[in-house]
């Protein structure tokens, strides 16, 4: 009698589940037969000359000290998936590379600082490691580049990450980053390299600049596309969800992804300064407020925001909102040139909303008063900060003490954002119904020029004419 041998119990059935790299015969077929698809680091035209120009910067600034930068790792989002995984934003400034867990040492020495980058090595055909490591292992992530060429598209000395402990050893008196110090046990972030790499980091290089230009247009893009799905999230009702999960896959497309958690906020949704959950539904006559911003592959980002009307024109209410936000988002952007004082740009937005408010009868004081240190009463309306560094991080820079940012004259080569706006919440009984559930802000990324400033987000009109006109055009 036979046994189908579909019935039968497999040959393995009772034994113990075995580990790959304990079999001889699997470990030996798998190390053969393979092409070598070894690629070249994935580096942005022009990235390595922009991070060995900010090392010398930041040797200038810091002779005689030894400086460790490390890339960070991805945090657990749960159990043992990561997040994906985005380099810490000093240590690409000074490498250009965005590989996990990778390390800068910047030795002193007596003609400078010499700089070696360890890197976790891909784990290639016949290590155990290509089939059993799922973060470094060509079978779980692909051909990645290795150290050699690493080295030569970066121009410096590159080591396996395992020998980084040894050279540490010696190093006394090292100033550390907080990626590197969260990477290395018993060491402590410097506050000093901190602030000296957000001081640095302020005023960006042309290479900067161009990477933030592109960003900006590609957000540009993003927001057309994004209009253009107006009609059908609203046949459809797909809401705020359809219109984020849009601009998300043009910055995919087009750049690393979002720089920041898309805000896409309709009608009343639109006063939540951080609203990204963008789970509501999009209505006809309400407003749609849009910050977004595309990080570009280098990973600097654009920060925009409009204010639209979702069927192409705003009531009499919201219009007013509008061109009032409009009047100190220009204010704003008059005072962006070099040499004032960087809060010269807020001050004047505020005194426009705070002189509209009181127009409007909604302050309970002078418009003096409201301005004072000690009142500031039509921050209620408007109680986030209306502008901010730009650059590797959205909100760059953030490090800087008071003295090197708030308190400093602006520079050619920074660049930042301006963005007032009004938040009249749906449940706020100092306003009047009709104002009631209004959410409007203006956002652009601004350069500071040698003479005055450039608006590198104009190819989006800020009047609510021209919004309107715009709007109009993509819903049609």
């Amino acid at each position: 009698m036979t046994t189908d041998r579909h019935d039968a119990r497999p040959p393995y059935a009772g034994t113990r589940y075995p580990r790959l790299a304990e079999v001889p015969a699997f470990t030996e077929w798998i190390a053969t037969g393979w092409d070598d698809r070894t690629p070249a680091p994935d580096l942005v035209a022009g990235q390595a000359a922009a991070s060995a120009a900010h090392r010398r910067r930041l040797s200038d600034a810091m002779p005689g000290t030894t400086i460790v930068a490390a890339s960070g790792t991805a945090p657990t989002r749960n159990d043992d998936s990561a997040y994906g995984f985005r380099a810490d934003s000093s240590f690409v400034w000074l490498t250009g590379c965005q590989a996990e867990d990778a390390v800068l040492v910047m030795r002193a020495g007596p003609d400078g600082h010499d700089a070696i980058l360890f890197l976790p090595p891909p784990f290639r055909p016949g290590e155990t490691g290509f089939f059993a490591d799922a973060a470094h292992g060509e079978l779980w992530v692909g051909p990645s580049a290795g150290l050699a060429e690493w080295s030569e598209a970066l121009g410096i000395e590159v080591r396996p990450r395992a020998e980084l402990e040894s050279v540490l050893s010696r190093a006394t008196g090292a100033s550390v980053t907080r990626a590197a110090a969260a990477a290395l046990a018993g060491w402590a972030p410097s506050a000093e390299l901190e602030r000296t790499l957000s001081r640095l980091r302020m005023v960006k290089d042309d290479w900067e600049i161009a990477q933030l230009r592109e960003a900006v247009d590609a957000t540009v893009e993003g927001f057309s596309q994004v209009a253009s799905e107006i009609p059908r999230a609203l046949a459809d009702g797909l809401g705020e969800r359809w219109l984020q999960g849009t601009f998300d896959r043009l910055a995919r497309t087009r750049g690393n992804g979002p720089g920041y958690a898309t805000i896409v906020g309709a009608g009343a949704h639109a006063p939540t300064l951080h609203w990204v959950r963008c789970d509501g539904d999009l209505v006809p006559g309400e407003l749609l407020l849009l910050d977004m911003g595309v990080e570009a592959r280098s990973l600097y980002t654009a920060d925009v925001t409009r204010t639209i009307p979702v069927t192409g024109s705003f009531s009499p209410e919201q219009r007013a909102v509008h061109d009032l936000v409009e009047r100190a988002h220009r204010a704003g952007l008059d005072r962006i040139r070099p040499g004032t004082e960087y809060l010269d740009f807020h001050f004047a937005a505020m005194e426009v909303i705070a002189q509209g408010l009181h127009d409007w009868g909604l302050l309970p004081v002078s418009v003096d008063e409201a301005l004072s240190p000690k009142g500031q009463q039509h921050r209620r309306y408007l109680a986030c900060g209306i502008g901010h560094h730009l650059g590797l991080d959205v909100h760059d820079c953030s490090q800087a003490h008071y003295e090197d940012y708030m308190g400093a004259p602006l520079e050619q080569g920074v660049v930042m954002t301006v963005e007032p706006g009004l938040y009249f919440h749906a449940h706020d009984l100092t306003l009047p119904p009709e104002l009631r559930g209004i959410g409007v802000r203006i956002e652009d990324d601004v350069l500071v020029t040698a003479s005055g400033s450039e608006v590198l987000s104009d190819a989006l009109p800020i009047d609510a004419a021209g919004l309107e006109r715009w709007t109009r055009e993509r819903i049609r």
